[in-house]
């Protein structure tokens, strides 16, 4: 692609449906930059599909399924585009949605990566879970989002239509500068999906870029379109995925503390799924706990490598505890 500055990368697993269905609006809303799907051998009939009805799509058909992260790896590995967007195939874009994000990373050249407002596809007045208006995770290490607390998501009426820096941008539409993304290592494959980009976006930070949510640019997300939002293997990889965050990007001393109390909030949300009836969930927390102490020596060194690469970075983190906030005190955080 040479002279092509933005690629749009869809990732695909047996979506021909979610293909026909928003790929559309995908070429018609971007023509300025050059579509992929990087299919992560499907075995449906998503490559006939892409071969007969968008014959101007480039397709990347990967040997196996390697994930969200492997799968975007492999496929950012294959374009030359100076800006990629990492976007979901279950997302519908809208008129002008990719010039305000272009715009913002060539403006500055220190933000690495950025999202636009992602607003829920099936309740088309709120913000969507995965993304919003921006992430952020709490002192714990808790994600989330302004206009997403948990599973409670808020209607949109402009209070976030801003541009500024966050903790964490969504992988459900995820513009990232290739160059940045491929000097920090990618996409963790350790991860294999879920929390991935969060990891991505605070080993950003911590090589002193920033991450950024874009409000002049609005995408609607279906979300869930691999895995449900309760289904075990999605809540498995939730909680095993954060506390490898936590392991690899808190500092020591904050470390010490923070993890255990954080082991003991997660056995009182797998108690909470056995009083919901959800033995299967509660049972997902528990491989996930025991996955992390398993690997903890392999987790353990991958942190010491990022510490001998970049300081710690905690400037990002919202100071209080969502749990307390949101179950406790009623009410939702307040960014500043």
């Amino acid at each position: 692609m040479p002279g092509t500055s933005t690629a749009v990368v869809i990732l695909n697993y047996n979506g021909a449906n979610l293909l026909n269905r928003f790929l559309p609006s995908v070429i018609r809303h971007s023509p300025s930059a050059h579509i992929i799907v990087a299919d992560n051998a499907s075995t449906d009939e998503s490559l006939e599909l892409l071969r007969k009805s968008f014959p101007e799509v480039q397709v990347i058909a990967l040997d196996k399924n390697y994930g969200y992260s492997g799968g975007y790896n492999r496929a950012l590995a294959q374009t030359d585009a100076e800006y990629c967007v990492l976007l979901n195939s279950d997302v519908e874009v809208t008129a002008g949605w990719l010039e305000p994000l272009v715009n913002i990373m060539k403006q500055h050249p220190d933000i690495a990566a950025i999202q636009p407002k992602i607003l829920a596809y099936q309740k088309p007045g709120y913000f969507e879970y995965a993304g919003a208006g921006g992430g952020f995770l709490d002192t714990l290490g808790y994600p989330f989002c302004r206009g997403r607390v948990f599973d409670f998501t808020e209607k949109d009426t402009g209070q976030y239509n801003d541009t500024r820096e966050v903790g964490w941008a969504s992988g459900a539409c995820l513009m990232v500068r290739t160059s940045v993304y491929r000097s920090l290592g990618g996409l963790d494959e350790d991860f294999f999906a879920h929390m991935e980009e969060i990891d991505l976006c605070w080993r950003m930070i911590r090589s002193g870029r920033k991450v950024f949510y874009c409000g002049m640019a609005t995408v609607y997300h279906v979300g869930a379109g691999t895995l449900a939002y309760g289904h075990p293997q999605k809540i498995y990889l939730n909680f095993r995925n954060n506390l490898r965050l936590l392991c690899y990007h808190l500092p020591l001393s904050e470390l010490g503390w923070k993890l255990p109390l954080r082991l003991l909030l997660d056995w009182a949300a797998a108690m909470r799924f056995v009083f919901l009836g959800n033995t299967k969930g509660a049972a997902s927390v528990c491989k996930a706990h025991f996955n992390f102490f398993s690997s903890l020596w392999q987790l353990w060194q991958k942190r010491t490598k990022l510490r001998r690469q970049y300081p710690f970075s905690t400037r990002l983190l919202y100071k209080g505890l969502i749990v307390w906030d949101y179950f406790v005190r009623k009410r939702l955080p307040v960014i500043p």
